[in-house]
């Protein structure tokens, strides 16, 4: 049964975004700050970098507020110490994502003002960006979401949360469903599922960890991963990148949002973070660490896969 995700204390949200920004703005404390504003369809949103206190007008928050800002941090980063502090606003997922870009020395934490998001989740979709958002709209990864009041930032609306909708999850029963065929079984499932690739890349675009200048995917002398979509070539790139974000994926599922051929990312992310969890009790985005369990080795380990 359809259940309604009672969103009511976004317009309190958003508009107690606007006075912190123009206050901020005003006083010179942020020489920028990265939020949503409308976008043009109605109940679209869209990221915005605003540096003067007259465009704080402009900000908003809705259900259509899924994009995560922290990548828009990672290709500014060089800027930042010249630029002044910037203010960004994080809901509890972005937030996990700054807390693992300041572990890799990407971004440190006084060059930035946290806006922390009350958060009860926001759209799967933004084909229909004036839907409301239901059991049935909301996205995946909001249904498991323990980070719905960001903690640690500068400043956090003070605004009640309403109660939670347990929802059923996702994500974990899904994993479960897979752990339960057999190794080739679960090989067919993700071999299907990486043929739909076209390697567009945006699922590198979107992620706040992809911020190497040049991927080592798009080299050609030598060529690690083959460039075209073929089987091949599409199981090494999503393998690779599934490694390579093991221990830091803040599961924002944005790589799952942005494909275009609804390939079940943050599915394999999910898996690996619970491997992770099961392994070296360790997740990712809680606290600031220089490397995380796959970068470094301690006499707890698990080593019975040593033969």
């Amino acid at each position: 049964m359809m259940q309604v995700i009672d969103t009511s204390i976004h317009a309190a949200v958003a508009e107690a975004i606007r006075r912190e920004a123009q206050r901020l703005l005003s006083t010179g404390e942020v020489s920028a700050i990265v939020g949503y504003a409308s976008a043009r369809r109605t109940g679209a949103v869209q990221p915005i970098v605003i540096n003067d206190a007259d465009s704080a007008a402009q900000l908003v928050f809705t259900s259509a507020s899924v994009n995560n800002l922290a990548v828009y941090l990672t290709t500014a980063k060089k800027e930042i110490p010249k630029t002044g502090k910037i203010g960004i606003v994080v809901k509890g997922c972005d937030l996990k994502a700054l807390v693992g870009l300041m572990g890799e020395f990407q971004l440190k934490r006084e060059n930035l003002y946290l806006i922390g998001v009350p958060c009860v989740g926001v759209l799967a979709s933004t084909v229909q960006p004036a839907v409301e958002l239901t059991s049935e709209t909301i996205a995946p990864k909001c249904r498991e979401c323990d980070a719905h009041l960001p903690t640690g930032c500068d400043f956090v609306p003070d605004v009640a949360l309403p109660p939670m909708v347990p929802l059923e999850t996702k994500y974990a029963t899904e994993i479960a469903r897979l752990e339960a065929l057999t190794p080739a079984g679960r090989w067919a499932y993700w071999q299907e599922q990486f043929a739909k690739c076209i390697k567009c890349y945006a699922c590198r675009q979107v992620c706040p960890f992809c911020f190497c200048e040049q991927c080592l995917c798009d080299r050609n002398k030598p060529q690690m991963v083959e460039t075209t979509p073929r089987p091949s070539g599409n199981t090494a790139w999503h393998i690779v990148r599934a490694m390579h974000l093991a221990g830091r994926c803040a599961g924002c599922a944005e790589c799952e949002r942005a494909c275009p051929m609804d390939i079940p990312l943050n599915l394999l992310n999910r898996k690996m973070a619970k491997e992770l969890k099961e392994l070296f009790e360790y997740e990712a985005g809680l606290e600031v660490n220089e490397s995380g369990p796959l970068a470094t080795f301690t006499d707890k380990d698990d080593q019975s896969f040593i033969k």
